[in-house]
C-alpha cells in the first residue's frame, strides 16, 4: 500500500499570500458570465501552523476523473467498491459490522485549486463555495454516507455500496452513521435545493469539476 503524507490544511510550495497574510489569486476564469478567482489548495499562511493527517486506508473503485463519479454515492446505490485499511488501524474496525451504513471522510487528492464561487455542472446558479459539495476546496475533504455490505477485519477490507470516490482516494476517517443524530428534517434546506437547482444530475462527467 502506498504511503502518503497528507497536508490536509495549509501547506504547499505555492505561496498565494503577501507579507500581510492576505491571499492573492493565482488565476481568474470566466464562467457563465461570472469572473471567478482561482487559488491553490493548502496555501502557506504566515504564522499559521499546518495540520497534518495520514491516511488510514484507500478506496478501490471503478471511478476516475476521466470516467466521472456520482454527485453523491447514494444516488447510485448499486455501485460497488472497497476500502483497504492499513494494518496499523485494523483493530479499530471491531464492532463496525453492527452498522450497515457508515460515514467516510476522505481527501480529494487530485484537487489542486479552489474558487470562492462555484458554477456546478448544469446549474444556472452561482454558489458560494461553502454552499456546495464541490471537491475544489481550500482543504479538500470529502464526506460520504455509504452502505457497509460486509467487513473483513483480518484483511482490513470494507465492502461498500453507493460510493462516489475515485480509485486510490486516501481515507482519513470512518464513523458510524447514527440515525438518531445524523438525520435532520429541514424544509428550508429542501426548498433551497429545489429552488436553486443545486446539482440536479446524478453523474458528474466534467473532469475539470474534480481538479
Amino acid at each position: 500500500m502506498k504511503k502518503l503524507l497528507l497536508m490536509v490544511s495549509l501547506t504547499t510550495i505555492l505561496s498565494a499570500h503577501d507579507d500581510h497574510g492576505i491571499m492573492e489569486p493565482i488565476d481568474t476564469v470566466e464562467s457563465s458570465g461570472l469572473r471567478q478567482e482561482i487559488y491553490p489548495v493548502h496555501p502557506e499562511i504566515k504564522g499559521v501552523e499546518a495540520i497534518r493527517f495520514r491516511p488510514i486506508g484507500y478506496f478501490h473503485t471503478n471511478y476516475s476523473a476521466s470516467t466521472g463519479a456520482p454527485r453523491q454515492g447514494i444516488l447510485e446505490p448499486e455501485t460497488k467498491a472497497t476500502i483497504e485499511i492499513d494494518s496499523t488501524y485494523r483493530k479499530g474496525l471491531k464492532d463496525l459490522s453492527y452498522f450497515d451504513h457508515i460515514i467516510v471522510l476522505y481527501h480529494f487528492d487530485q484537487t489542486k485549486t479552489w474558487s470562492p464561487t462555484v458554477n456546478p455542472p448544469k446549474s444556472k446558479h452561482h454558489f458560494g463555495l461553502f454552499a456546495t459539495r464541490s471537491p475544489k476546496r481550500p482543504n479538500p475533504i470529502g464526506f460520504s454516507v455509504v452502505r457497509l455490505d460486509s467487513l473483513n477485519i483480518k484483511t482490513g477490507t470494507l465492502y461498500l455500496s453507493g460510493v462516489d470516490a475515485f480509485e486510490g482516494t486516501p481515507v482519513l476517517d470512518i464513523k458510524p452513521y447514527l440515525p438518531s443524530i445524523d438525520i435532520v428534517k429541514s424544509i428550508r434546506n429542501e426548498q433551497t435545493e429545489l429552488e436553486l437547482g443545486h446539482h440536479d444530475e446524478k453523474m458528474i462527467t466534467d473532469s475539470t469539476f474534480f481538479k
